[in-house]
């Protein structure tokens, strides 16, 4: 181990043995419990010194051999190991260094699944990336079914399992499954597997209770050592299904990113060799690939991503003292539709208070709290709650058509049309009824929030709340101080965001705020485009190499065209000589369009022959690199006023709006790096956005 590079601000993970006597077993089990010293706030992970902490434990282990009988590794109470220390790895400046710290990784665990001692993984809490491959080194694992988390995320950030996972986890649980582990949750939005997903996947031998794990996973261990066990694999087909697998990750892969980060087809080139070399030739590659991928621009951009996301996401700039913040028993939402009704099951999830919802007529009210029944028994259905929480959770839902039932309330949200004039009279209303320390909030997506406050007699208690839709995934929120928003109200509104187990970004009143404006922006001038003569497909598909998570017209089906061209209004009479108003896009509303395109069986678009008949298309078609240079230009230049107008307190928070709310890649690093270096920013505002900070 020195031969590697010291992390200086390593938070070392240490491998603490104790020796075991399990009942009815002769000899003895040896216990490395992996503890960086600190509560479960601040996951184990492994750097150089905590290699070098395990490898220790392994000498002392065989040193006490033959009385140990078998080895064990497991974690602090509920972690278990989340992977390799990514706080060093922009410490990492050569190659050498690279395959140094690739190389011990994998010399360690081939220590657990070389020996010959029988060697156990007692997976008690979260395991990610390194942390899950040292696991499948061992030569079984067990699973506790509290375990909430359960991922190789590499693809994530723009690296690859590095430390044997592309080799391992297809010949233990088959390509297919594989693929969804290293590819397929990774791209989307990182998602995670739980205890019995994992477990059913094969990636444990057995699933315990929380309840006493460890003394059950030493017992079953012990019966496995004994001969009273037998854990059987299935054997994993390495003929056309492997194929036809290695197919489908390609086809996500280009579904994601386009090409446009290398990560994603590194690993499926893994992937490949995983079914006919040698562990050792298929790990020593793992080295190389890996090594060049700590020293790229996308693992730079990942890492940059990934730190807004743990750390600005979690302390967000300009948010007043938390401990101003008051209590909330009773939410009201003012609307029954899909996003009102959205807001209702979420509010209802996480506060746990009474959530009561209104709207115009009865019948729209019977269909919103039906909504937030069905998804109460769509998660019970799952498992995810037991039958007396449902239970109580429909309880605490309910509807009216009399605003007076929030009277009581602590925080009133209404989610209702976009209309400045309606949610005027809604506030108007509302005030003659709440106490006046209730904390009134709207979700409005780009209207001025100090106009719907301007003839209230406490405009200081009102704030924005922009959601995203989807609500349950999209994990930002946008808070939004009017011109009167007090400090109580601003206190409370990121208390409940975080009970919401959302990421506040605090924003000011400006039109559209952050994402919708820079997307308005994005989108208008690929639909400008279009309307000079460029045909949509064409249009839609220049900016593929960004390897944004959807193209322009399929993120306008998802926003919904009527609902685009309302916040493009808006932006359009505050800053008319930026955002135009496309008359195609006003032609694609009146048609009663939702989508540009239609789907045939296999999902693959066209467009609609009904969109096209509508449209007037000029005759100057602009060519897909202009068309992408003009969208960034674009980009850049809103960027650039934003900060200047102060609509966020710097750059990076603009980032995490777009990460969080948009989708923008982790691999391009938000968008303020990606334009400082595509040259765009240089471009068009004379200096880096880095510079301005």
């Amino acid at each position: 181990m020195s031969a590697l590079k010291e992390f200086p601000d390593e938070i070392v993970t240490h491998s603490l043995v104790r020796y075991v006597n399990v009942p009815g077993m002769d000899g003895e089990a040896a216990l490395i419990t992996l503890d960086n010293g600190l509560d479960h706030k601040k996951p184990s992970s492994l750097g150089p010194a905590g290699l070098a902490s395990m490898n220790e434990a392994f000498d002392q282990i065989e040193a006490r051999s033959p009385r140990v009988r078998f080895i064990a590794v497991t974690g602090k109470p509920f972690i278990f190991c989340v992977g390799a220390d990514v706080t060093g790895m922009p410490l990492l400046t050569t190659k050498e260094e690279c395959l140094a710290i690739t190389r011990a990784g994998h010399a360690l665990f081939a220590r657990f699944k070389n020996s010959d001692i029988p060697t156990f993984a007692f997976v008690n809490g979260a395991v990610m990336g390194g942390g899950l491959e040292l696991a499948l080194h061992c030569h079984y694992r067990t699973l506790s079914s509290s375990v909430p988390a359960i991922a190789l995320p590499e693809v994530f950030l723009g690296l690859i399992p590095g430390w044997g996972g592309s080799q391992l986890l297809p010949n233990l649980i088959g390509p297919e499954a594989a693929v969804k582990v290293i590819l397929e949750n990774p791209l989307n939005q990182n998602k995670m597997l739980r205890a019995k997903q994992a477990h059913d996947l094969g990636i444990s031998d057995a699933l315990l209770e929380p309840a006493d794990f460890i003394e059950e996973s030493l017992a079953w261990a012990a019966s496995v050592v004994d001969g009273d066990v037998t854990v059987e694999r299935p054997e994993v087909d390495r003929g056309e299904a492997w194929d036809a697998a290695l197919a489908r990750g390609r086809a996500l892969a280009d579904a994601k990113v386009h090409g446009a980060a290398p990560a994603p087809y590194k690993a499926l080139e893994l992937m490949e060799m995983a079914r006919t070399v040698s562990f050792e030739e298929g790990t020593a590659k793992e080295d190389d690939i890996l090594s060049d991928l700590f020293l790229s621009d996308e693992l730079k951009a990942g890492l940059y991503s990934f730190d807004l996301v743990q750390k600005r996401a979690k302390r967000p700039a300009g948010a007043p003292d938390k401990s101003l913040a008051k209590d909330v028993t009773k939410v009201g939402v003012v609307g029954a539709g899909l996003m009102a009704s959205q807001l209702a099951m979420l509010f209802l999830r996480r506060l746990e208070v009474p959530v009561v919802m209104t709207d115009l007529d009865a019948d729209r009210v019977e269909k919103g709290v039906g909504y937030v029944h069905s998804e109460i028994d769509k998660l019970l259905a799952k498992g995810r709650i037991s039958p007396d929480k449902a239970t109580r959770y429909k309880g605490l839902i309910s509807g009216s058509v009399d605003k007076a039932v929030f009277a009581d309330a602590d925080f009133v949200i209404e989610a209702v049309f976009e209309e400045l004039g309606l949610k005027k009279s809604i506030f108007a209303e509302l005030e003659g009824i709440v106490s006046d320390e209730c904390i009134l909030a709207t979700n409005t997506s780009s209207l001025s929030v100090t106009d719907m406050a301007a003839d209230l007699k406490h405009p200081e208690r009102v704030v924005g709340f922009h959601f995203f839709n989807p609500v349950a995934l999209l994990p930002l929120l946008e808070v939004v101080r009017a011109k009167h928003t007090n400090d109580v109200t601003l206190a409370t509104a990121f208390s409940i965001c975080k009970t919401l187990k959302k990421n506040g970004v605090l924003v000011a009143d400006a039109p559209a705020f952050v994402v919708n404006r820079l997307l308005t922006r994005f989108l208008g001038e690929v639909f400008a485009c279009v309307d000079e003569g460029t045909d949509i497909e064409t249009a839609d598909h220049a900016v593929d190499s960004l390897g944004l998570p959807m193209s322009p017209f399929v993120l306008l089906q998802l926003v919904g065209p009527a609902v685009a061209r309302h916040v493009a209004g808006t932006l359009h009479d505050a800053f008319p000589d930026r955002f135009r108003m496309s008359p195609n896009l006003d032609k694609i509303v009146e048609a009663g369009k939702s989508s540009v395109y239609t789907w045939d069986s296999s999902g693959k678009p066209s467009v609609d022959p009904e969109v096209a008949e509508v449209m007037q298309i000029g005759n100057t078609p602009v060519p897909p690199d202009e068309i992408k240079h003009r969208a960034l230009v674009a980009l850049a230049d809103e960027t650039r006023r934003m900060l200047d107008e102060g609509v966020v307190a710097a750059p990076q928070d603009i980032d995490l709006c777009m990460i969080l709310g948009a989708g923008w890649p982790f691999h391009l690093g938000g968008i303020t790096p990606y334009l400082d270096r595509s040259g765009i920013a240089q471009e068009v505002t004379g200096k880096r956005f880095a510079d301005q900070e």
